[in-house]
């Protein structure tokens, strides 16, 4: 296993449930997205014209409930705000139309006061409630994987590796690994770690840059999640802290905090939550989604022994495990449990 985000995590977690040896190789790269991510579960609010990275995500959510309950993950729903209640009804249609399928949204409300949920909100907004929506900590996910993994056999090791065969790794400092199957899931990385392979895997970054606030005093372990139809989201997390992100940047691999970044995510935030004026700035972070140029992630085998797993973009938290669970099949050569004709080469 290259890579150990919540997606590399996934994959060594359900590995070692079917029994399998396995061995974990990641070099910390600075702008890992699972250690950024702010932890968003709503799938039902996107992909409306694409029903494979749909049916992806919503798959991605049920499977929350299969992993170790102390997996950081909290339902605590959802606002879709705007200004304009008119701006609400195509996403209130389109939940209509996938409640029967997915009735694990909750049933779908208007809000009259969405800052009696979530009080540094602007109260002029208009909102609909999505009770099933929820919110996961990527590093207590990726953490609690690992673990899980570890108790049962897995083994980590920490620094690069590198493809120089077809199911032969090198780790830096010059060890060799020999596997009957490899699973590369190195995010925005993938493309390079596969590329000795002479496979061209068509995977680029994408800054997002993320602003933790505290509220001092406030009780947020229960706010819901904020989704704007225009601007960023919002999170709260217990202890006061707020979460406002992300900037969407095409800059390649550039893990920078700057200055314009953090302007757009704050000036951004204040407008719909002017409430957070007097908070207390107290951590940023930034991270490289893999994005792929197909639109749609890629799981596949791009080898004989080497599988292939990227591309979650801002959905990895959301359909990280998941995507682990397809690429453990796959290396085990198991019937996946979701069409993966959509997520090929």
């Amino acid at each position: 296993m290259i890579g150990s985000g919540i997606v590399g995590a996934g994959a060594a977690y359900h590995l070692t449930l079917r029994g399998a040896e396995v061995t974990v190789v990641d070099g910390g790269r600075a702008g890992e997205a699972t250690a950024a991510g702010a932890g968003i579960v709503c799938p039902w609010v996107d992909h409306e014209d694409d029903d494979a990275w749909y049916r992806l995500a919503l798959e991605g959510a049920r499977h929350y409930a299969v992993l170790p309950e102390s997996v950081g993950h909290a339902r605590v729903g959802a606002l879709l705000v705007a200004e304009d209640p008119a701006e609400l009804e195509p996403v209130r249609a389109l939940l209509a139309a996938r409640y029967a399928e997915a009735p694990e949204m909750g049933e779908v409300r208007q809000v009259a006061r969405p800052s009696e949920l979530f009080p540094p909100l602007d109260p002029k907004l208009s909102a609909l409630l999505v009770p099933g929506a929820a919110r996961v900590d990527g590093r207590v996910v990726r953490d609690g994987l690992l673990r899980s993994a570890v108790r049962r056999g897995a083994t980590v090791h920490e620094g690069s590796a590198s493809l120089t065969g077809d199911g032969v790794v090198t780790v830096s400092g010059g060890a060799r690994l020999e596997a009957d199957a490899v699973i590369v899931a190195a995010g925005a990385w993938t493309g390079q770690v596969c590329g000795p392979l002479g496979v061209d895997l068509p995977v680029f970054p994408r800054r997002g840059q993320i602003v933790h606030a505290t509220l001092e005093g406030a009780d947020s372990s229960a706010w819901p999640i904020v989704l704007p139809r225009r601007g960023p989201y919002l999170l709260g997390f217990p202890g006061g802290r707020v979460v406002v992100g992300a900037t969407v940047e095409e800059v390649g691999f550039d893990p920078r905090i700057t200055v314009a970044g953090l302007n757009e995510v704050v000036a951004a935030g204040l407008a719909v939550a002017p409430g957070l004026a007097g908070a207390t700035l107290t951590e940023t972070r930034v991270g490289l989604r893999p994005v792929m140029a197909t639109g749609r992630p890629l799981i596949a085998k791009v080898s004989d022994r080497v599988v292939a797993v990227t591309g979650l973009s801002a959905y990895g938290l959301t359909a990280g495990p998941f995507a682990g669970l397809l690429a453990a099949g796959l290396a085990l050569g198991e019937k996946p449990a979701l069409d993966l004709a959509p997520f090929a080469i």
